[in-house]
C-alpha cells in the first residue's frame, strides 16, 4: 500500500465541521428553513455532524437525513433506466426549503450532479448549496461548493482517503499516491 500524508487529524476535522457549520448560519441568516441532506454514507455523517453543531450552537432542531443517488449515477444507469425517487424517504419536504447538501470529497462533480436531481425528484427546494469537506480539484462539471472545509488540489494518480469514526474508527483525511 502506498505511503499516506495525513492532512487533516481528528481535532482538525472537528474544528472544520464547526467553522463549516457556523457558515451555514452565517450565509443562510440563521437556520430557518435550512435542511441537510448527505450523500450516503460519508456524506450523511457529515450532515449528522453538522446538525449536531448548529443544534449545539444555535438551539436549532436542522431536518437532516441521508440522500441515496445510487439509482441516479450517470455511470451506472442507461437510457432505459428511470430512477426511482421513493428510495429516499427523508422524513420531511424539501420544498421552499434551503438545502445544504453534504458530501466528503468534491472531485469531478458527477456525483453532485447526481444528488441534485434526486434532490428534484423529491420536491422543489428554495436553493440547494453545497458542502464538501475536502475540494480536490479535478472537476468535469460546472460544481463549486458553496461551503469548503479544505481545498487539497490532488492528481488524478492521488488519493483522498476521508476516514469517520462511524465508518473506520478514526476521523482523519489523507492523501496517497495510487501505484
Amino acid at each position: 500500500m502506498a505511503e499516506e500524508r495525513i492532512l487533516l487529524d481528528s481535532a482538525a476535522v472537528a474544528r472544520t465541521l464547526t467553522r463549516l457549520s457556523h457558515e451555514i448560519a452565517e450565509k443562510n441568516k440563521g437556520t430557518e428553513g435550512v435542511c441537510l441532506l448527505g450523500i450516503k454514507r460519508r456524506g450523511e455523517i457529515i450532515a449528522r455532524r453538522v446538525r449536531e453543531i448548529l443544534s449545539e450552537a444555535y438551539g436549532a432542531d436542522v431536518p437532516c437525513a441521508g440522500l441515496d443517488i445510487g439509482m441516479y449515477r450517470d455511470d451506472l444507469v442507461s437510457g432505459y433506466f428511470v430512477p426511482d425517487a421513493s428510495v429516499n424517504e427523508l422524513g420531511f419536504a424539501i420544498d421552499g426549503k434551503k438545502v445544504v447538501l453534504c458530501d466528503d470529497v468534491l472531485h469531478t462533480g458527477r456525483t453532485v450532479r447526481a444528488a441534485i436531481e434526486a434532490i428534484f425528484d423529491l420536491g422543489r427546494p428554495a436553493c440547494v448549496q453545497l458542502l464538501e469537506l475536502v475540494d480536490r480539484g479535478g472537476k468535469q462539471m460546472p460544481v463549486f461548493a458553496d461551503f469548503v472545509g479544505k481545498n487539497i488540489p490532488a492528481a488524478g494518480s492521488e488519493f483522498i482517503d476521508v476516514r469517520l469514526k462511524e465508518l473506520e474508527g478514526e476521523d482523519a483525511v489523507g492523501i496517497r499516491r495510487d501505484r
